[in-house]
């Protein structure tokens, strides 16, 4: 199984009603494929689905849904190299 990550994934962050703590994972869908998927379970009132890098499915019922954060994964820089 590998863990690469892909060069479209986005970054995640669904907060929970009634949770303290927030989900964040990596997702391989680009940021509109994740909006269409909010936009849509919000709409029908269906419970969110998404899969993480990973193949994990998330599922979040749209009426728990506190916000979502989608953005773009920042690469970690390693060394003392000049920005």
């Amino acid at each position: 199984m590998s863990t690469k990550k892909n060069e479209k994934s986005s970054q995640v962050r669904i907060a929970v009603t009634d949770v303290s703590s927030e989900l964040s994972f990596e997702c391989p869908s680009t940021p509109a494929e994740i909006k269409s998927a909010v936009t849509a379970a919000l709409a029908g009132n269906t419970p969110l689905i998404l899969t993480d890098i990973r193949g994990h499915e998330i599922v979040v019922p749209a009426a728990k849904i506190g916000y979502i954060e989608i953005g773009e994964p920042v690469e970690r820089r390693v060394g003392f190299g000049a920005n």
